[in-house]
């Protein structure tokens, strides 16, 4: 059986423009699976500028990578065409952060809901699209009653943002691809929304990809995690792992950052030092390099990912003593 998803040595790089030779490389050398039949939510985390929606936007076939491969089942993204480019739009499916952008003010909820619907054929009468309809709102914690019928001035943006989730979902997608899905909703409705995201993979079998800034969310939220700095893997591996026992110094930072309710630690203890180089895309080695506290001569050559654990993996020279392992054995490493 055919991976559900896979990226194969995956770089994006953009450039500005026929006559400029500027170019920035937003993913490089980026290899990742989803296994079919073993429904999972991946979380791929760093901080903006980190490539985190360049992947998305790479995976839901909207912009083509640079060099390397996206097969869906077996096959590479941009060349389907016909029924198997309509079966990957229908299978794959998108929750966007903004709730308020994606929906056009001039139509209902029901519309929003009915048109992937019959797009698809879905449905052979109006009494399927509205069962239809209403299973799926219900799924993500909302009564059809207060919502069916409504313009989207008319809603919170929780509620939106769940629309958007059952929008998704009336298409019964295989993988969801959810780009900081709660980053513009109340704290006090981001857990109605993870545990939706939750309910869809365990009770609809369907694999999430969260992408995200913020690790505290994914730490409730995701059975594995990569960490993503300019572009490139720094470490991932099981969720629990990397975010209590962090490894690579970024990673360190990033959980450094968040604020833990624990009044005997320190909010920001570890110093975080920038340089202008670090701004250059052209930098030689070890992206992190100009902001790590551990810098050393061996980093002006990339390192490779080395293997801490079972579960555990980081791109860092301090652990060279450990084995390294290529980017495309890296998802053997993450837990379902």
């Amino acid at each position: 059986m055919s991976d559900l998803l896979e990226l194969k040595n995956v770089t994006k790089v953009y450039t500005r423009g026929l006559l400029s030779s500027a170019s920035t490389t937003a993913l490089s050398d980026i290899s990742l699976k989803l296994e079919s039949g073993q429904p999972t939510i991946m979380t791929v985390a760093g901080e903006s500028g980190s490539g985190k929606t360049t992947l998305a936007m790479l995976l839901l076939g909207f912009i083509q990578p640079t060099t390397g491969q996206i097969l869906y089942k077996g096959k590479d993204i941009n060349t389907l065409r016909g029924e198997e480019r309509m079966m990957f739009r229908r299978e794959v499916q998108a929750v966007f952060q903004d709730p308020f952008a994606v929906f056009n003010p001039f139509y209902t909820v029901d519309h929003l809901l009915t048109v992937p619907i019959q797009r698809f054929k879905l449905a052979k009468s109006k009494a399927e699209v509205n069962a239809i309809m209403v299973d799926a709102l219900t799924a993500v914690g909302l009564r059809p009653g207060d919502v069916l019928g409504r313009f989207p001035h008319q809603l919170s943006g929780g509620q939106r943002q769940r629309i958007n989730v059952a929008r998704a979902l009336v298409l019964r997608p295989k993988l969801l691809v959810a780009d900081e899905p709660v980053s513009m909703v109340d704290a006090s409705l981001r857990a109605n929304i993870l545990e939706t995201l939750r309910a869809l993979q365990r009770d609809y079998g369907v694999s999430i990809i969260y992408i995200t800034h913020d690790l505290t969310t994914a730490f409730h939220i995701a059975n594995s995690i990569v960490v993503l700095y300019r572009g490139m893997v720094m470490e991932a591996g099981d969720v629990d792992a990397v975010i209590k026992t962090p490894k690579h110094p970024y990673t360190r930072l990033l959980v450094d950052s968040i604020p833990w309710p624990d009044i005997n630690r320190r909010w920001g203890e570890t110093e975080i030092k920038a340089k202008e180089s670090e701004l250059s895309d052209h930098a030689v080695g070890c992206k992190f390099s100009s902001r790590c506290p551990f810098v050393m001569d061996k980093c002006k050559q990339i390192p490779p990912l080395f293997q801490l654990a079972k579960n555990q993996a980081a791109s860092c020279y301090l652990f060279d003593q450990h084995p390294s392992i290529a980017p495309e054995k890296l998802s053997e490493l993450l837990p379902v």
